[in-house]
């Protein structure tokens, strides 16, 4: 055995404890995982003693310096990748605000920086995946699936020192994002069937595309608010948020659509910027003196010095039924509820009043039956998770219940601000958000 240099010996200690204590993290409810500790003799090897050639090729630097190139750039990227799909898995990843459900908390073209390790990493149902890539390959690579489907593993969530709780902004799989029409994925495969029949859905490829299924980790990620809990009971009326019969407190960036009136006068699209309003929420209803805006209490205060304003008013939703469970309630996006927020363990009794509620979770989440007239046990805890931007937020109202295995992560801060609307040098970046706690 040739001579090891102590550093040799130093960088394999340090990576070894690094190893065993991540080892040690994912066996944490699962002994069997210990024995991933066989793997580190290889570890001390690749450091020091290098029995196995994990090197081969650099002896072919000056006599084959085209493949000592080409493996410099194998090995290279490899690193890469693993290191990436672990970091991705286990501890954080970077996520872009699409969407503008959570203004003025979080904005569209914010990107957060968002810890697995704070309510614990999932171990993944897919494991062999690229990473990076949430499902599909871009086009320009081809396109198609960017995971294999076997192996399958089970549900399993890593030690953390938290759960989400009620105030939370949290990141998570789309619940209904199971099944998926490529060709029209907004709104969800379940409602699509709802107002067109799963038939003509399934049929009509030229409208809907072809109809595919995705494992929980390989769905959207979607973020929210997290304004119920696990044992909780909740209900909207006239907008506000009740949680166990308690008003939710209310929230700086929370806004409703409203419709505003003038006297004539034309707000100007930078009057509407100095007010708060985005672009793409300027709304002016053409051949009228009315404007259609999210608003925030804070902005609609500043609305209404304006002498030119004459009227405020909140938009309603009188219509009951587009809501979840689509077609069973009469309820609206506005005046919805009481609904009891599953919790693991709890036992209650399916009735045909409640039926419909929690059906899906039976069928698609915990994959036993349900059945009217008996008691039914939840297996997982569950979450009820609203936008800030009331008005325009596709959340829990639409499509039910957060099952525990589709949490993420907890945004931790905003580390990079894009405004769309603005150019480079003239607030392209928003400079004043960057570095943001992003968790409430």
């Amino acid at each position: 055995m040739s001579h090891v240099p102590s550093s040799g010996w130093i960088k394999a200690a340090i990576w070894s404890i690094v190893y065993i204590a991540f080892v040690l993290w994912v066996a944490w409810n699962d002994w069997l995982s210990l024995l991933w500790l066989f793997v580190l003799p290889f570890i001390v090897d690749l450091f020091t003693t290098k029995f196995i050639p994990w090197s081969w090729w650099r002896k072919y630097k000056d006599e084959k310096p085209g493949l000592y190139t080409l493996c410099s750039w194998i090995d290279a990227i490899f690193f890469a990748l693993v290191a990436v799909y672990f970091i991705n898995l286990y501890l954080f990843q970077n996520y872009q605000i699409p969407s503008s459900s959570l203004e003025k908390s979080l904005r569209v073209g914010d990107f957060l920086f968002v810890s697995k390790m704070a309510y614990g990493a999932r171990v993944p149902n897919t494991p062999l995946s690229m990473p990076l890539v949430q499902h599909t390959f871009p086009q320009w690579l081809g396109g198609g699936k960017s995971y294999i489907e076997h192996p399958h593993w089970d549900y399993k969530r890593l030690a953390g020192w938290d759960k989400p709780e009620k105030g939370d902004i949290v990141v998570f799989n789309f619940p209904a994002g199971d099944t998926v029409c490529l060709k029209m994925q907004n709104p969800d495969y379940y409602t699509l069937c709802h107002y067109y029949g799963e038939n003509v859905v399934r049929h009509r490829k030229d409208v809907f595309g072809d109809i595919v299924s995705r494992p929980v980790d390989r769905r959207e990620n979607y973020v929210k608010r997290c304004v119920a809990t696990p044992g909780d009971t909740l209900q909207i009326i006239d907008n506000v948020v009740y949680v166990n019969g308690l008003p939710e407190q209310h929230r700086e960036g929370m806004q409703l659509n409203y419709f505003v009136q003038t006297d004539g006068h034309v707000l100007t699209r930078k009057y509407l910027d100095e007010i708060g309003i985005s672009h793409d929420d300027q709304k002016h209803m053409q051949g009228t003196n009315a404007y259609h805006f999210p608003l925030t209490e804070e902005m609609k205060a500043k609305l209404e010095k304006n002498p030119h304003i004459i009227n405020i008013t909140v938009e309603s939703d009188s219509l009951g039924g587009d809501v979840y469970p689509l077609g069973h309630t009469t309820w609206t996006r506005d005046n919805y509820g009481p609904i009891y927020i599953p919790k693991k363990g709890e036992t209650i009794l399916i009735t045909e009043e409640n039926y419909h509620l929690y059906r899906r979770i039976a069928q698609a989440y915990e994959f036993k039956p349900m059945t009217i007239g008996e008691p039914y046990t939840f297996d997982m805890d569950y979450y009820w998770m609203m936008g800030d931007n009331r008005h325009n937020s596709a959340d829990s109202r639409y499509w039910g219940f957060v099952p525990e295995d589709h949490i993420v992560g907890r945004p931790v801060f905003i580390w990079l601000s894009i405004e769309k609307d603005k150019p480079w040098f003239r607030g392209h970046i928003r400079w004043n958000r960057l570095c943001r706690p992003a968790t409430r």
